[in-house]
């Protein structure tokens, strides 16, 4: 399920909402699959009551333990918002934490040459204070989601020196000037910058 919007601060938005990469389900599936092959097999080969009964257990057992990853994966959310990092676990009981933007001094990430060919991973986040490093496992695609965080970073970080500032309010050229800068640097791509364009001629 997607991060409730609802716990958004005001002007916050999302930018990345992640579930734990499909590799999470790996275990129990697997275990679900052999426990269906021992199913078929013991019903063609035995005629004996017992043994199917047994093999009908551990195929239940399979499938709760199934259904339970698929209910944690469904339940835990990684978040690359505007302001901060979140990460979100628990079916019942809830586990959170939270790392303002401000307070990311360093983001690692490490995959094995599995993990690089299914496009997993790990990050690691290094944040001013008590936590330290926060180790994020199965995480898709940590290269990418780590650039989009120092991304977000830069870019709250503009929004702070311009509040810090205290500047007049842009005129439309200034801010289109502003804004041209930031697509070349990086920090916003073509098509966001045509589209904050589109929204500001339209202001004239």
């Amino acid at each position: 399920m997607p991060f409730p919007r609802k716990l958004l601060n005001d002007a916050e938005d999302i930018v990345l909402d992640l579930h734990p990469h499909w590799w999470f389900f790996a275990g129990p599936a697997l275990a679900l699959v052999a426990s269906i092959a021992l199913v078929v097999v013991t019903a063609a080969k035995t005629d004996s009551d017992i043994a199917l009964y047994l093999a009908a257990g551990v195929l239940v057992l399979m499938l709760l333990w199934f259904v339970g990853r698929y209910l944690r994966w469904a339940t835990t959310n990684f978040v690359v918002t505007t302001d901060r990092l979140i990460y979100r676990s628990g079916v019942l009981a809830k586990h959170g934490r939270e790392i303002p933007l401000e307070r990311v001094n360093d983001i690692g990430f490490h995959q094995t040459f599995f993990e690089r060919i299914i496009g997993a991973g790990s990050l690691v986040i290094e944040s001013a204070g008590e936590l330290g490093q926060e180790p994020f496992t199965t995480i898709p695609h940590p290269a990418a989601v780590q650039n989009e965080i120092y991304r977000q970073m830069e870019l709250a970080q503009h929004r702070s020196a311009d509040r810090m500032a205290g500047k007049r309010d842009l005129s439309i050229p200034e801010q289109l000037e502003k804004l041209d800068e930031l697509r070349q640097r990086g920090i916003i791509n073509d098509a966001e910058f045509q589209a904050k364009k589109a929204q500001l001629l339209e202001r004239m």
